[in-house]
């Protein structure tokens, strides 16, 4: 056998056993999603009035989008005490939803209307509109797209100029999709999703969309302290310079301030 045949021989030797250990490798880890649990570091007023359907940390400050024809609003509120000290009212034929910072401005999703709202972040002067389609849930952003949720299994990348579909990614466990992602965050390059109507939230690579973590909030606040059945978890905020991570949900009197607990 001369020196060629063994080298093509070694070379497909090789990429065989690559192809069955290393995509295994690969493909079990990205099947198998981290699970956490959680530690209340702090526990603040929030108010209970507050569908929250968009939450963002900035500057010392909560921003907050809130929820339901006629209750709707982009609020400006303290963190210690929940006191709300600037606030937007939407007109009464919007439903607002996500909400995230981009430069100087906040931007706002409507949940049915297909409209968004841009406001200067200072005075939240309206600067401007623009259109969607498809209904508006979640909203966040990674420095140079917005990231919006739509209630489905798909999260769509937005140029922040002109907002059209940069790209789209579809989010799955397993291989399994996984829908009704609602209030966005993104956190150390991933994006960490409320699935509605439950204490879970996943965690997203931009990626490809696959599950790398969930956390499971179940207890966070206990049922008997909830509203009504439409007080569900949602509302995520992270303190990039302290490291902190808040959540809260619709109707919840409460805002918890925790810390991510790795279960085994």
């Amino acid at each position: 056998m001369n020196r060629a045949n063994r080298a093509t021989i070694f070379s497909c030797l090789l990429a065989i056993s690559i192809f069955i250990f290393f995509p295994a490798t690969a493909h079990d880890a990205q099947k198998k999603a981290a699970k956490y649990g959680y530690r209340i570091v702090h526990s603040y007023s929030h108010d209970p009035t507050a569908f929250t359907q968009g939450l963002i940390y900035l500057d010392g400050f909560l921003y907050e989008s809130t929820g339901l024809n006629g209750k709707s609003s982009v609020r400006k509120v303290e963190l210690k005490n929940g006191k709300v000290v600037q606030q937007y009212n939407l007109p009464q034929n919007f439903f607002g939803e996500g909400l995230t910072n981009w430069g100087n401005t906040l931007v706002q999703l409507t949940w049915k209307a297909r409209t968004g709202f841009v406001y200067d972040r200072e005075s939240f002067r309206l600067l401007r509109t623009f259109h969607y389609d498809g209904e508006g849930w979640g909203l966040t952003q990674d420095g140079t797209n917005l990231i919006w949720s739509d209630g489905s299994s798909t999260i769509r990348f937005l140029d922040p100029k002109d907002f059209h579909e940069v790209r789209h990614i579809v989010v799955t466990d397993g291989g399994v999709e996984v829908h009704d992602l609602n209030e966005l965050e993104y956190i150390h390059g991933e994006i960490y999703a409320n699935v509605w109507q439950t204490d879970y939230i996943a965690i997203i690579s931009p990626q490809d969309g696959h599950v790398t973590g969930w956390i499971d909030l179940t207890g966070l606040l206990p049922e008997a302290e909830r509203a009504n059945s439409d007080a569900v978890l949602n509302g995520i905020a992270y303190d990039a310079e302290h490291n902190r991570l808040f959540v809260t949900g619709k109707l919840w009197p409460e805002l918890f301030e925790i810390e991510l607990v790795r279960k085994k």
